[in-house]
């Protein structure tokens, strides 16, 4: 039997037409949750995603194409979730980019959309949803962090400042609605293997001329001790966890799911 524990609830994900981001929203609208997905993809595939959220789970899923690195979009996204459905109850900020390079190659344009799709964002879809929050004193926001918001790794600066800003961006978000029924965590996802990380497996193979299941073996060894990636399917599962009853008190966490990669 589905759950109701979120039945009426509207949840928006940012990046969620694929990877993490999606994985949370199919995990979401099997507890209820109307979704609001956001992201880039084929009209025809988003389209199907959305019937797919309906048909699976007998919710109502919308989409908006806000560009994550522009406020204005935000704040017309922010309003269509509140005109369709009343309130955003759960805010997942999950969009994110990448970029590697040293610090003293790192494109000045790349360091400057980084920050702002990563980290910027977050604040704005914050600031919109968290008074109608407040007022109904129920609310859960979830930023998806990353393992890199606790550690940090070379050629990723502009990625691993934006990620440790979304830690202490949620533990400030959490002090100020300590005495609320809004709670504000962290997820921290080591490697998933999403369209994101995929890139990243794909160039490791061109540049050492392996396969790609050996490219995907050599980056999980340098960080995961599991020596697996974890599913978008698990992040869901706890964000789902986040936004119960038994996660009332739960607030400013930054929780690693990582395989082990923090524990080093």
């Amino acid at each position: 039997m589905q759950s109701t524990s979120l039945q009426g609830k509207a949840a928006l994900v940012t990046g969620s037409t694929s990877g993490i981001g999606l994985g949370i929203a199919r995990a979401l609208a099997q507890q209820g949750a109307h979704i609001v997905l956001n992201g880039f993809g084929a009209a025809d595939e988003i389209k199907a995603l959305q019937i797919a959220l309906q048909k699976d789970f007998g919710i109502t899923a919308i989409h908006h194409a806000a560009d994550m690195s522009r406020p204005a979009e935000i704040a017309a996204m922010m309003q269509v979730a509140v005109e369709k459905f009343g309130a955003v109850d759960i805010l997942v900020n999950n969009a994110g980019i990448q970029h590697v390079a040293n610090i003293e190659d790192f494109p000045i344009d790349k360091w400057d959309a980084i920050i702002a799709i990563n980290l910027s964002s977050a604040f704005h879809t914050t600031r919109l949803a968290l008074p109608a929050m407040k007022e109904k004193n129920w609310g859960r926001i979830i930023n998806i962090a990353s393992a890199h918001g606790l550690v940090g790794s070379a050629q990723k600066s502009a990625y691993v400042a934006a990620k440790h800003g979304i830690v202490g961006f949620t533990k400030v978000t959490a002090l100020e609605t300590a005495q609320t029924g809004v709670t504000c965590n962290a997820i921290c996802p080591g490697w998933v293997l999403t369209p994101l990380v995929q890139k990243q497996v794909d160039a490791r193979a061109a540049n050492e001329g392996i396969s790609n299941d050996e490219a995907k073996k050599g980056l999980l060894s340098e960080k995961q001790p599991s020596g697996e990636f974890v599913t978008p399917e698990q992040l869901g599962a706890l964000a789902v966890f986040l936004c119960s009853e038994a996660a009332n008190q739960v607030r400013g966490a930054a929780w690693n799911m990582d395989g082990g990669w923090i524990a080093q």
